[in-house]
């Protein structure tokens, strides 16, 4: 071999010795440095770890949040339940404590009818408890409907019967109160039974 031959060999077998020693060395950079291309998959397992975890977390968190607005809500259904209950049961309290005034009046009077030989006495008694009464439900609100001679309204009345009448003016009109109608606070309780002019 000429000399100039042996020296490019041993350069080459130089070269060979050097581009293996650098090819570890990319090995070797290539697990440990991740901005090197190709080597961010390495870390990919932890990263979806971390983000399973949090989304563990936050639906652990969303159930503990349902499930205290689901016990808030329950005992809220028991609370109103019992309240309206007690309050139907008690509804009338006040009314019937008003009325016992008038009870009270009315066994007077029937003591007085038993002992008293006058009829108008008796009559004047009946009228105090009967106005009291009145007085009483007015103070709650309640009010009679006044409907003879108003023209019939069948958001109000309720027809009875017709009959038939001298005067022309007062067809189509109540003629009679068979049952009175009652507004409570202006709302319609109880509609008027009526007879109606033909």
């Amino acid at each position: 071999m000429h000399e100039k031959d042996k020296q490019s060999s041993a350069e080459g077998s130089a070269n060979n010795q050097k581009n293996r020693e650098n090819g570890r060395e990319d090995v070797m950079d290539m697990n440990s440095d991740e901005n090197v291309a190709g080597t961010t998959h390495l870390n990919d397992g932890v990263g979806e770890e971390n983000e399973l975890e949090k989304l563990q977390e936050e639906l652990q968190a969303q159930k503990d949040k349902y499930l205290r607005l689901f016990a808030e809500f329950d005992n809220f259904r028991k609370r109103s339940a019992k309240e309206s209950i007690e309050l139907r049961q008690t509804a009338g309290k006040e009314v019937i404590i008003s009325l016992l005034d008038v009870l009270d009046d009315c066994d007077r009077a029937e003591k007085q009818l038993q002992a008293t030989p006058g009829i108008d006495q008796v009559k004047d008694g009946v009228q105090l408890v009967f106005n009291k009464l009145r007085s009483v439900l007015q103070s709650r609100g309640l009010k009679a409907m006044e409907s003879i001679h108003q023209d019939f309204d069948v958001e109000k009345h309720e027809a009875i019967t017709e009959i038939p009448v001298t005067d022309p003016s007062l067809s189509g009109k109540v003629i009679d109160d068979v049952q009175k109608g009652y507004y409570l606070n202006d709302k319609i309780i109880r509609f008027a039974k009526v007879v109606i002019g033909k």
